[in-house]
């Protein structure tokens, strides 16, 4: 068969002389000549993306196993973006990364590609581009960290900076001890160990059929890692041979088989705007509602933080993300297929539960109805998201008067002082922190909670913004009100003292104000983001709102891998 890369090496004539003599460099002339599929290995390995340090060694892997099925490996390093270190907040970059690999991928002479990823945004914008290039193409995550170990107790990495840092702020903790726990905090190589947004895309990969099935969790420091990258390496060649491209596979049935997934791992609230964008690029339907839809009445089954106990090896050891899924079969499109090119549900037979209380049965879920809920009313008019799994119950009808604040910065010049009037039933309002707001909507969206509050033994508030969260953080924290303050979304026109009325079961979020009242406020453009250069500029020009997965309005929709005009 003619592969894509023949169009640069085929040939006699001067332009591909040049492409072949600068790629010969110890490749054999059969690499350009026999045949041959050239798989280009998406490489975010970087020292500055601590979760994906070890992908080098991921992508040696690959490259064995792409040789060994006939094929040519090329690494290919792309936009790697760290969560833990990239500021203003590594989302802003999300789209950049993507559009930046998938005109690599474009550009090159490739035929297939393996996405290797780990770290939050890295695994989404991968599998962005893939979508809107269309190429062959398998995702391999780079997988979590072992468990670490603090004063006898395990820790659970984000979770449990949250809640000890909370903890020195109420004064049960000294400041000395919650430092020793940083040493012991991160053990291996690898992404975060709860089931925080980096685990919860790994997940969402494999629920979407774009891993080989039982990748999805395999630890970083595991030989079984390096094991599976080296089948995917095999596959990738596989996939080009068969003609097996990401649009096949990544169908609507496949997005709503990963909503199901979602709930039933309890996963993070970042996966919406993430299946939302790659739904987007591949032209599939998908919207916010379907969020609802689909994962209500999905019981949540895996006993992790932040959620629950547990951490990514136990998931791991007591039988995976297959036995999760096996319990929930019923619930999974039998037609989605993955690129193994068999239905996902082949996958499961066989699958068990080695410990029941890491992976619950259906008949004694950790909550019978787990999904994302979406919510409307005049405060998000165009939705904004909760996880149910992650609130206090008791708060999840709660009226109670609004205290706002105008940016992060506010939040942490006011929030202790003691001249700010509020209480345990206030609701913490955060604007100006969405998609153009920022930008880049950071997770900022689970906000401290005031210091004497917390010396009271107060630990969860309703907190309203339209930020995100981290998906390693907890509480009753509404998020991706859209539109955004500074798009101007109502959230702009909310005052403190406002009575704020959340209402989970319902669906709805409101101010309980006259509908004329609101309307004729002005809003408040405090401290929204005016870039006038750079990437800043135009991704604030173009971001859609968070209903849409704030990605870029003219990345919608998929390009194809075309291959463009000679470069000499």
């Amino acid at each position: 068969m003619a592969f894509r890369s023949s169009r640069w090496y085929s040939g006699n004539d001067r332009n591909s002389y040049i492409h072949r003599a600068w790629m010969r460099r110890g490749l054999p002339r059969e690499a350009f000549e026999g045949g041959k599929p050239h798989i280009a290995i998406a490489n975010t390995a970087s020292d500055l993306t601590p979760c994906n340090s070890h992908l080098n060694e991921v992508a040696g892997s690959v490259a064995n196993g792409v040789w060994e099925a006939g094929g040519v490996p090329l690494n290919l390093p792309v936009v790697s973006l760290g969560e833990t270190n990239v500021r203003p907040t590594a989302m802003l970059w999300r789209n950049l990364a993507a559009m930046a690999t998938e005109e690599m991928l474009r550009a090159n002479p490739i035929d297939g590609v393996v996405l290797l990823g780990g770290c939050d945004k890295t695994i989404p914008s991968l599998l962005m581009a893939a979508a809107s290039v269309d190429l062959p193409a398998v995702v391999m995550p780079g997988g979590p960290m072992l468990t670490g170990h603090f004063r006898g107790a395990p820790l659970g990495c984000g979770t449990d900076v949250w809640r000890l840092s909370e903890e020195v702020r109420a004064g049960t903790l000294s400041r000395e001890a919650f430092l020793r726990s940083e040493s012991s905090m991160i053990r291996s190589r690898g992404h975060c160990n709860t089931m925080g947004t980096a685990s919860t895309m790994a997940c969402m990969a494999e629920a979407l059929g774009m891993t080989i099935p039982g990748t999805a969790g395999t630890p970083a420091p595991d030989s079984r890692l390096l094991e599976r990258s080296h089948e995917t390496g095999r596959l990738a060649v596989d996939l080009v041979l068969q003609g097996r491209r990401p649009s096949q596979v990544m169908t609507r049935a496949s997005f709503l088989n990963a909503i199901v997934t979602l709930a039933a791992v309890g996963g993070s609230t970042n996966a919406v705007v993430h299946l939302l964008a790659v739904a987007g690029r591949l032209g599939v339907d998908l919207t916010l509602d379907d969020f609802d839809r689909t994962g209500a009445g999905v019981p949540l089954l895996v006993d992790l933080q932040p959620a629950g106990r547990h951490l990514m090896d136990d998931l791991f050891r007591a039988g995976g993300l297959a036995a999760v899924l096996k319990e929930v079969e019923d619930l999974l499109d039998p037609q989605a297929i993955t690129v193994t090119g068999r239905p996902l549900v082949e996958h499961l037979a066989g699958a068990e539960i080695w410990d029941e209380s890491v992976i619950r049965r259906r008949s004694d879920p950790l909550l019978p109805d787990a999904g994302i809920a979406v919510l409307r009313g005049n405060l998000a008019p165009g939705g904004a998201v909760i996880k149910p799994a992650a609130a206090s119950p008791e708060l999840l009808r709660h009226r109670g008067r609004a205290v706002v604040f105008d940016s992060i910065e506010d939040v942490y010049a006011r929030l202790d002082s003691p001249d700010l009037d509020i209480d345990e039933t206030s609701v913490l309002v955060l604007r100006g922190c969405g998609p153009k707001g920022y930008p880049g909507m950071p997770e900022v969206g689970n906000l401290p909670l005031p210091a004497r509050l917390l010396e009271k033994g107060v630990r969860d508030m309703v907190r309203i913004s339209d930020a995100r969260m981290s998906g390693t953080a907890y509480g009753t924290v509404v998020l991706h009100a859209a539109p955004e303050a500074a798009a101007g979304g109502p959230l702009a026109k909310v005052r403190t003292g406002d009575p704020i009325v959340l209402d989970v079961a319902a669906r709805r979020l409101d101010v309980d104000l006259p509908d004329a009242e609101l309307a004729a406020r002005q809003p408040v453009t405090i401290g929204h983001a005016r870039p006038v250069r750079g990437w800043e500029r135009l991704y604030v020009e173009h971001v859609t709102q968070a209903d849409r997965g704030a990605d870029l309005d003219f990345l919608v929709g998929s390009s194809g891998d075309h291959v463009g005009r000679e470069s000499h």
